[in-house]
């Protein structure tokens, strides 16, 4: 996927976002927010990066001097392809950024900004520092902006999304040459981390392998526990490709014969993650994709053991709306791009996940995560 391509709509939609919302301008500092809308891959320092969009007129993007050829470099920068109009403004070491940021937003407006948008992620200190520099503003989050933007997905974004499910893929085709019996989970976590650079990421981001009563826990981290035989192992990996768009898979594997009771409820939950994918498509309700895995597992009665969403939004970051939850009214739309991932845990026994990113079409969706979803029994 090319960084420049799209980036002048994104900007131009959120602009539009600003008015239609009564918000005089947007700042943005290192960060998804950043990259999604000007192409820029800055990194979070304690000086400031901000790029400075008001509602109306030229966007700006402040960077350290030092850090101006890497932001003329990006597809932010007026020499890029881009073309996408951002002045860009160094400021030096002395100076105060700021104010600098304030006198832009003042000389762009005619006037001072009475609300300014912040992204969601802007370190407190600068949002304080913000605070002090321009009193008279109110300060809303940028979320509710932006969030429209980037849950519908491009063509380009989409094939990122699916280069990077192919790649996540590929590592967990690989598995059974590293989880074997006699093994510990740290040292399965590394050779699957080097496995997700060598298969065509450019950084791990997670690494769960966890085994026998350690899978009862939804986020366990990797520990010296050594694999047994008879086992189940729930592995949850992934990372970001160069193009910045992310992975996210788990499957769960078994050393051996399978306990009784784990197979029994594994039937289930394969059974419930095949019923939220066959639900979900364009008009329908993201709680009711989440009601769709939940009530397979609760008719079951494993309703109490089902302990978090079925899925989260990814794109730019590995959690982004849309988020796969009882509450959220948010109807699906061609473009949207989140996790399936219904689970079971039983504490001080085991637990088994499925999970696959999709992307909803325009009658349907599309899986992104191709690897077989039956309980793979690896020989010991």
């Amino acid at each position: 996927m090319s960084d420049y391509e799209g980036l002048g709509e994104r900007i131009a939609g959120a602009r539009r976002g600003l008015a239609q919302a009564g918000i005089d301008a947007l700042l943005v500092t290192p960060g998804a927010d950043l990259r999604y809308l000007t192409g820029y891959h800055a990194l979070p320092l304690e000086r400031l990066t901000c790029l400075v969009l008001p509602a109306k007129g030229g966007p700006r993007l402040v960077v350290p001097a030092l850090e101006e050829p890497a932001a003329h470099a990006s597809p932010a920068g007026a020499s890029s392809p881009a073309r996408l109009g951002i002045q860009i403004v160094p400021w030096q070491e002395t100076e105060d950024p700021v104010a600098l940021v304030a006198k832009i937003l003042g000389g762009v407006s005619g006037t001072t900004a009475t609300t300014i948008a912040l992204d969601d992620h802007m370190w407190a200190e600068k949002v304080l520092a913000f605070r002090a520099a321009m009193p008279n503003a109110q300060q809303v989050l940028a979320g509710p902006v932006l969030r429209h933007l980037r849950m519908r997905k491009g063509t380009a974004e989409i094939q990122a999304l699916r280069s990077a499910g192919a790649a996540i893929d590929r590592v967990h085709a690989r598995m059974a040459q590293w989880l074997q019996v006699g093994r510990t989970e740290r040292e399965v976590g590394r050779d699957i981390a080097d496995a997700i650079i060598a298969e065509g990421h450019t950084q791990v981001d997670f690494v769960i392998v966890a085994s026998g009563p350690n899978g009862a826990s939804p986020h366990a981290e990797v520990s010296d526990r050594v694999i047994e035989a008879g086992d189940t192992v729930v592995v949850d990996i992934g990372g970001t490709t160069e193009a910045g768009y992310c992975s996210d898979e788990t499957r769960t594997y078994c050393l051996g014969n399978a306990p009784a009771d784990f197979s029994e409820y594994y039937a289930v939950l394969l059974q419930a993650q095949q019923a939220a994918c066959k639900h979900a498509r364009p008009g329908v309700t993201a709680e009711s994709v989440d009601a769709a895995a939940r009530d397979v597992i609760a008719a079951a009665g494993y309703g109490e053991a089902f302990l978090h969403r079925t899925g989260h939004g990814i794109g730019l970051e590995t959690h982004e709306d849309p988020y796969i939850v009882a509450g959220n009214s948010t109807v699906l739309e061609p473009g949207m791009a989140f996790s399936i991932e219904p689970g079971i845990y039983l504490p001080g026994k085991h637990g088994a996940r499925i999970e696959d990113i999709v992307v909803v079409t325009d009658d349907g969706i599309e899986r992104l995560n191709l690897r077989p979803r039956e309980l793979a029994v690896l020989p010991i």
